[in-house]
């Protein structure tokens, strides 16, 4: 007994006292999944969630969130290139809660975050996601590729053995220009795909997966892989997870009713869980949507709202879940910035992604 609990609880200790700001919660089922225990937490997870639906009825507890002003300006260094990068995307339209009744705020876009050439390079909005459970709510982050370059982040544990020059956070040498940031998608052994960085794949690349792409100039995009994106050339990193819940400007057929593993082997698409996804507009613009008491079919109805034309689920479950922007309280030191918390619960500080993290994430930079 001494010679199996021993080991079993030094195991155990190390995951708790990990680097990271994972929860002790977070910490302990994903030890339990590393044991081969996944089974279990996933019947658990499935029974909670079931039997703990969102609400009926009724409005968002407080309203609205309302949403910090703009702040300070990210100068541009070097000659634009192009006209959007002179000035930007056009700003997003107001958008329709699938709500019954319309709420003062409901879809509105607010610019937030730090400008960028004296222009929002972000915008926010909250909308009701379904006709029935009316007081949930859901945020929607909208990001200007064109003011702006994504980097994919590696965590800690995620992707295995990735190269991690940035130390699984964002670098204080970084963050002078940092704007954003959000969580990526499900541990790589469960995405039922493959990732890309620094000229390698860690993990395959899956024909027909969902993959979020960013290119060597830093622009993201979504598709799917083998017919939107044919192979790595000209691309930094990608990132897949399951199947496209937005495809060709249509919502994916069939995603109220499917039963099938390919989204998540815990909840699958039917159960109201806090979930997260992201797509790209027909202008080129990204968007990321997150909040509890999402399905998979809600969430899609979210990003095609929105405005995607393509979109992927990311990760689900609060632990994971969180969308910040960065402003600078202190215009003396350009690398002081604070992170306000945009989606996502209590959980996470809004220190996230500025200290060391097991899971890795997308952060938005000023384009200089």
């Amino acid at each position: 007994m001494v010679l199996i609990v021993v080991p079993v609880t030094w195991s155990y200790i190390g995951a708790l006292r990990a680097p990271g700001t994972d929860s002790v919660a977070a910490r302990s089922t994903e030890w339990l999944r590393e044991h081969h225990l996944g089974g279990l937490v996933n019947s658990v997870e499935q029974w909670w969630y079931e039997h703990h639906p969102p609400p009926i009825g009724g409005t968002p507890q407080g309203g609205i969130p309302r949403v910090a002003p703009p702040a300070g300006s990210v100068r541009r260094s070097a000659t634009p290139t192009t006209a959007a990068e002179t000035i930007g995307l056009a700003a997003p339209l107001a958008l329709t809660s699938a709500a019954p009744q319309q709420l003062p705020g409901d879809g509105v876009w607010k610019p937030t975050g730090t400008l960028v050439r004296g222009r929002p390079a972000v915008y926010v909005t909250y909308l009701r996601p379904d006709a029935v459970h009316t007081s949930v709510l859901t945020g929607v982050v909208w990001f200007d590729t064109a003011l702006l370059r994504t980097v994919l982040v590696p965590g800690l544990k995620e992707p295995p053995a990735a190269n991690r020059t940035w130390q699984a956070k964002v670098p204080v040498a970084q963050r002078s220009t940092l704007i954003g940031a959000f969580n990526s998608g499900f541990r790589v052994q469960d995405s039922q795909g493959g990732y890309y960085a620094d000229g390698r794949q860690y993990t395959p690349l899956r024909t027909g997966a969902a993959a979020a792409v960013i290119r060597n100039d830093g622009t993201m995009t979504i598709g799917q892989w083998g017919r939107d994106f044919a192979n790595t050339n000209g691309l930094a990193s990608v990132r897949q997870n399951l199947w496209l819940i937005v495809d060709h400007g249509q919502i994916v057929p069939g995603l109220p009713t499917d039963h099938s593993p390919k989204w998540g082997a815990t909840l699958g698409a039917r159960v109201y869980v806090w979930r997260s996804g992201v797509g790209v507009t027909k202008s080129g613009a990204i968007v990321f949507a997150g909040g509890d008491g999402l399905n998979v079919a809600s969430l899609a109805d979210v990003l095609h709202r929105a405005g995607a034309i393509y979109a992927m689920e990311l990760d689900i479950n609060p632990e994971w879940i969180s969308c910040y922007v960065y402003n600078r309280p202190n215009r003396k030191n350009a690398a002081d910035v604070t992170g306000e918390r945009l989606i996502g619960s209590d959980q996470r500080p809004n220190d996230r992604y500025l200290v060391t993290g097991t899971r890795d994430f997308f952060a938005f930079f000023a384009r200089r």
